[in-house]
Formats: structure tokens, sequence, C-alpha cells
């Protein structure tokens, strides 16, 4: 664990020029496991020569005991033989007995952690109802609650809305707020605890999951790509989508520009992670990954936060233009990639505190108007600085 810690944090913990501390630590807690792997090692290496001189007595005490009662005609010397070869079978078993309950004893710890695996229930699916494709309405909401398990209260409160097809939805309020638990509701990542979650006027609960996710394109927060070519990646939602398609997707989600200029374009390899790209990069290339097939919905979790404003202006307008039969749900701490969404929802303690347009919110909604005119006077404050 703390090895796995370092070597993530590993340019965090140069920033703060922390590498001796982290060093001490790690040679601490490398010096403890020693410690204790040293009196194991102590203990196993006495256990079994003294388990053999024990067993090497008793055959001395055998055989000196047979001895005189061989004398004395008590005893035949093929029957002493005999013992000892028993004895001597039965003790090495013994010895390795020993061993093996030091063995399940190591097992059995690993046995109870890969058991905790096993006793989860694995998601349920519902039955095969289709979601419709007809429906005005793609999303609903009916006083939706959340709670996680053994939470002393709801992450999610009375939430209730309705998306229209093709419209957006835009999500927004302080860090913790339930923002993302709101979002991953709608793919069934969650069960909402009280209420109803409807897509295309089916509850999600009575969906085929496989079928439900389909349907949706996530985006979460932190962009993942897996080792292999950009090409590969991008077939993650479709292995049957072809070169058009990607590139389509590439050029909506602003992601061709620069693959494009790669050597390989599609053929560019990824290494784990997408270590060689930049964070805007790889937000860019899991947006447009999202996009394949074009699903009725598309859940974008803060996944613009990269992006300059020219670029998150310029993909907003690419997926009115280009998906324009996709609800589009943006998570996003910035008012202004909200500013044309069809409705906002403002998240506060998992309460809506505020619904409507952008118009609306800043005029009636306190904590929208307090958060739109911070990210205002930032905007001002640096161009003020720019022009100095």
């Amino acid at each position: 664990m703390l090895t796995g810690e370092n070597l993530e944090g590993a340019r965090v913990i140069r920033a703060f020029s922390r590498q001796q501390e982290e060093i001490d630590e790690f040679r601490e807690a490398v010096d403890d496991i020693s410690d204790e792997s040293i009196a194991v090692g102590k203990i196993s290496a006495i256990l079994n020569p003294a388990a053999f001189m024990i067993m090497n007595l008793g055959i001395v005490a055998v055989i000196r005991f047979g001895g005189v009662r061989i004398d004395t005609g008590d005893l035949t010397q093929g029957e002493l033989t005999a013992f000892t070869n028993y004895m001597t079978q039965i003790l090495l078993a013994l010895v390795v007995l020993a061993n093996l309950i030091v063995t399940f004893t190591k097992a059995f710890a690993s046995a109870n952690r890969v058991s905790e695996v096993f006793a989860l229930e694995p998601e349920t699916y519902g039955s095969n109802d289709e979601i419709s494709h007809d429906s005005r309405e793609i999303l609903e909401f009916r006083n939706v609650s959340f709670a996680y398990e053994d939470a002393a209260e709801s992450s999610v409160k009375n939430i209730s809305f309705i998306l229209g097809r093709g419209d957006m939805l835009g999500i927004i309020g302080g860090t913790g707020c339930g923002k993302t638990t709101l979002a991953n509701l709608i793919p069934c990542y969650y069960k909402a605890t009280e209420g109803e979650v409807l897509v295309g006027g089916e509850n999600v609960r009575n969906c085929d999951l496989d079928q439900l996710r389909r349907n949706i394109g996530t985006v979460p927060q932190r962009a993942v790509l897996f080792s292999g070519t950009i090409r590969e990646n991008m077939k993650w939602r479709d292995p049957a989508a072809t070169d058009e398609q990607i590139i389509s997707a590439l050029k909506t989600a602003q992601a061709w520009d620069f693959v494009s200029r790669m050597p390989d374009k599609l053929d560019t390899r990824i290494s784990q992670g997408g270590k060689k790209l930049s964070g805007g990069q790889k937000q860019r290339i899991s947006i447009a990954r999202a996009l394949i097939g074009k699903p009725d919905i598309l859940i974008l979790d803060d996944s613009t936060s990269a992006l300059d404003y020219a670029t998150d202006l310029a993909l907003r307008k690419a997926l009115r233009e280009d998906m324009a039969g996709t609800s589009v749900i943006m998570i996003s701490q910035r008012t202004t990639s909200l500013r044309d969404a069809d409705l906002i929802i403002v998240m506060d303690d998992g309460e809506a505190v505020g619904m409507g347009r952008h118009d609306e919110l800043v005029e009636n909604c306190q904590v929208y108007s307090e958060i739109y005119r911070s990210q205002m006077n930032e905007k001002e404050d640096g161009s003020n600085v720019q022009n100095a």
C-alpha cells in the first residue's frame, strides 16, 4: 500500500520536497516487516530441527529399551526394527502435518479476503423491457432519494425533473453536494432508495443493464484510457465502429485536430492511463469514445475541466449540431459551460436548491448567483492583470 501510494504520488512528493521523509517512512515500514520476517524465520528454522531431534531421541529410547527386551527374550530383533520403521514414518508424517498447518494458516488469511469479494452480490438484471426511442421525455426523476449503505443521511434528497430528448441538463454545486451521485443513478450504478428513475419511460430497475448502458454514454471525472492504440480505445463502446465513425466522434469532441497531427493517427499507441497525453487530450478522447453510436443520453461528469474556454465552447456547439438527438447531462463547476442548458439543477448538500435556465437562476437562486458572480469576478481580475 505504501509503495503504491509513493509510486502514484511521485510528482506530488517531489513537488513538496518530501523525498527524504517518504524514504524514512518506507525504511521504517520495511524494517518492521523485516524484523517480523526474521522472527518468523527463526521460529521456522528451529521448528524442523527440534522436531527431528525429538524424533531421533525417541528412536534412541526405543532402541535402548528395545535392546534390553531383546536380551531378556521378550522381543525379537525383527519386531524392534519394524516398530522403529513405523515410528519413523509416523513422526515424519507429523512433521509434514505441522508444516501444512503453517501453510493453511497463511492460506486462510488470503481466503478470507477472497471470500469477501465472492460474498458481494452481483448486479441484478431486470426484465428485458425495451427503452422507448420514441418517447419525448428521455429521462425523468420522480421524488428520487439515495443513501449509501449505513449512511446517517441521504446523499440525494427528493429530486424531481423531466429532461426532453435532445435537451441539455446542467448540474452544478459545491464539492460533495451529490452531483456525481445523482448522475450515477441514471445508468443504475447506484439504485435509488426512494422514488423512481425513468429512462425512455421505463424504470431503470426493470431494464436490462446491458441494454440500458448501451443507450447511455458516460465520461467519468477521471479520464481513463487503456494501453493500446487510439482506435482500440475508441472501439470500447462499439467494437464494430468504423474509422469514419471514430473520426466523426473525434471531430465532435475537438480531438481530431491533435490526433490527426500524430504520425500514426488512429494507430498511435497510448500507454496505460494515457500518461503521454495532456489532461485535456485525455478528456477529449474519453468524450469521443462515449459518442460512438450516438447514445440517447450522454453524461459528462466534470469531463471538460481541463479544457480552455474556447475548446469548451467549441465542444458544446459541436454536441448541439452533431448529436442533435442525444440528451446531454453536463456536470460542471463552470457556469459558462451551462449557460445554454435547457435545465440547470443547482445542488447543495444533496438537495436541489434551484432549477431553471441560466438567466432565471442568476436572478432567483442565491447559490447559483454566488457561483456565477464569483467566477465573473475572477475572469475580470484575470483580464485586469493581463492588461496591466
